[in-house]
């Protein structure tokens, strides 16, 4: 694998070009400037809609500034993120977030104004204004939220509560991020150093058990010495979410959070219910990990080690890139010529460098196209990486290609089936091509690691979540002692009496950053079981599927999420496709054991 000193050595090829978005720097700030004058414009209407033409002047200037406000926020973002040390990158961000607080203030009027109209007198101004068709969607599910949203004053007061509420979750970023200091670790030379995220991983991977198990002990050190700070910091996240969502009229947290979305409380509590009742493969999997590590007790700190002589495979990003596209045909040839066309269009930053922000992820910007950030490795989970990314720049590219502005977005909801359903197909295929019983084995365990993952573990997460607010909203109290407690006892029924917890597993809780963005989890799950259901029928070359799910890849927010699956052929509100994915998991844990066997 070829190590870049700098950005500068990179090949013009392998990075993305930002100038599809700004030209220059001087073009970002005129329109900046542009963006501005129109957020002044828009306070205007503060009181000033009197009928279906202002009406439809404020909501024409107002999607223009949000488009504006997203073309320069992305644009920001991604230069950060191709070198965080930058300081001019950080001054346009900082810009951008002033601009976003201006925004926010400009428009806090007209949500209690529009719910102050009848909705016949609204329905009047439609047929006045014919342009005004293409907002009707977005003004009439407004009405949906009447009984939720407060007076024009009660808002205000709310908005300026805005920061105060976000507080606990940017404290706990700040300490998770910032001030936490792990313990240490041996070096390979026998002295002790400061254990990091980065090292932590690569240690529980270690064939050394001993290595493991320090790294374990020394990652959970600051949770559990700061376990009653952090107990507080979740506390005051959840009482902020749960008076929210009293004050705006809704029975439960879990119904202000699934209200946007119009998913049913059953859907949340069935995927429950339904992972409960499916643990046993779970369980066996356990069993077979403990046994293939030839261990008497089977700890937390052996979950990540590979069970088998790792089969390392190096493959170039275009190596890479062309496995992907042979993986991906049963989604036709028209999405694997596509896909094949982007390679060449700059769309992706694919090397590593210094002060580039790790990970990977898919930017869709409007009108433009999306922009892929990759850390590429060339190797197998780097392939993995960019067959996820490329489904959502696929999916990115499909809504925006076929949607109006206003619904080409699509929802976190929906955001991760296409990413897994490419992730599914891989495996499949991988599994289907390869000679090596190596390979092989290593392929099927990365889906049952996957699996457990992105289902179990998030469902698990989603449970304790619902406990926490039912704690709260019942006026009881939550303290370190008993989210201990919960968490500990889930996580054992979660992974079965094969795995011994050691002390430090109760606090893991305290480490977790999606509990502070309420009831969100619950949609890697869903999205998962959903995305497992559609590749298994692509895989059996059902043509109408296929046809099904590019449309759904077409469609954006044009419909609720529920109702967008549907027409992709899953339906989350019936057991079918939580017990086909399942049943699946079932298999390939069977599968998994006698080749470990054998």
């Amino acid at each position: 694998m070829t190590q870049y000193q700098s950005r500068d050595d990179v090949p013009l090829n392998e990075k993305w070009n930002l100038q599809d978005i700004y030209s220059s720097i001087d073009e970002w700030n005129e329109d900046y400037r542009a963006a501005e004058k129109l957020n002044t414009e828009l306070k205007t209407f503060d009181g000033n809609i009197k009928n279906g033409e202002e009406l439809y002047d404020y909501l024409y200037r107002s999607e223009e500034l949000t488009s504006r406000f997203h073309k320069l926020s992305v644009y920001a973002m991604l230069q950060i993120d191709e070198d965080t040390r930058v300081s001019s990158s950080q001054v346009l961000q900082n810009r951008v977030t002033q601009l976003g607080v201006k925004i926010t203030a400009a428009r806090s009027f007209f949500h209690p104004f529009l719910l102050s109209l009848q909705e016949e007198t609204l329905e009047g101004y439609i047929k006045e204004v014919k342009e005004l068709e293409y907002f009707e969607r977005d003004l009439l599910e407004s009405y949906r939220y009447r009984d939720h949203v407060l007076s024009k004053e009660q808002e205000e007061v709310i908005s300026q509560f805005g920061e105060a509420l976000s507080s606990p979750g940017k404290t706990f970023g700040l300490l998770n991020n910032a001030d936490i200091k792990f313990g240490k670790v041996t070096n390979e030379d026998g002295s002790k150093i400061e254990l990091t995220r980065g090292m932590y991983s690569k240690l529980l991977e270690d064939k050394d058990r001993t290595k493991r198990k320090e790294a374990f002990k020394s990652y959970f050190l600051p949770y559990v010495q700061l376990k009653n700070t952090i107990a507080s910091t979740l506390t005051s996240a959840v009482k902020n979410n749960a008076t929210t969502s009293k004050l705006r009229n809704y029975s439960s947290s879990l119904e202000k959070a699934l209200f946007p979305d119009l998913v049913p409380k059953a859907v949340y509590e069935n995927l429950i219910q339904t992972a409960r009742d499916h643990l046993h493969p779970l369980h066996q999997y356990m069993t077979i990990r403990k046994n293939a590590l030839g261990l008497e007790k089977l700890r937390q700190y052996d979950l990540r080690v590979p069970l088998l002589s790792e089969a390392r495979q190096t493959i170039s990003f275009d190596d890479a890139y062309m496995l992907m596209l042979k993986g991906l045909a049963p989604l036709g040839e028209e999405y694997v010529s596509r896909l094949k066309e982007i390679k060449d269009k700059r769309y992706i930053d694919i090397r590593e460098t210094p002060g580039k922000r790790s990970g990977a992820y898919n930017c869709g910007l409007y009108g433009i196209h999306p922009f892929v950030l990759l850390n590429h490795q060339d190797d197998l989970n780097s392939l993995f990486t960019l067959v996820h990314e490329m489904g959502h720049c696929m999916h990115s590219l499909y809504s925006s290609e076929n949607q109006p502005r206003i619904s080409a977005g699509y929802s976190i909801f929906v955001a991760e089936v296409a990413s897994t359903v490419n992730e599914v197909l891989l495996i499949h295929y991988l599994l289907k091509h390869t000679d090596q019983e190596s390979i092989r084995k290593q392929l099927l365990n990365q889906y049952i690691d996957q699996f457990r993952g992105i289902f179990f573990t998030q469902v698990m997460f989603a449970e304790f979540e619902k406990w926490m607010h039912e704690m709260i909203e019942g006026g009881e109290s939550l303290t370190a002692e008993s989210l201990c407690q919960k968490y500990k006892n889930l996580y054992q029924a979660y992974n079965g009496t094969e795995l011994t917890l050691d002390e430090e597993v109760q606090y893991a809780w305290a480490q977790i950053p999606h509990f502070y963005r309420p009831f969100y989890v619950y949609k890697y799950a869903t999205g998962y079981i959903s995305a497992i259901y559609i590749a298994d029928r692509l895989l059996q070359d059902d043509q109408e599927m296929l046809t099904n799910y590019l449309e759904f890849l077409k469609s954006g927010s044009s419909d609720y999420p529920l109702a967008l699956l549907k027409k992709a052929g899953v339906d989350l509100e019936k057991p079918e496709p939580f017990e086909k994915a399942l049943g699946t998991f079932a298999e390939i844990v069977d599968e998994f054991e006698e080749a470990v066997l054998n």
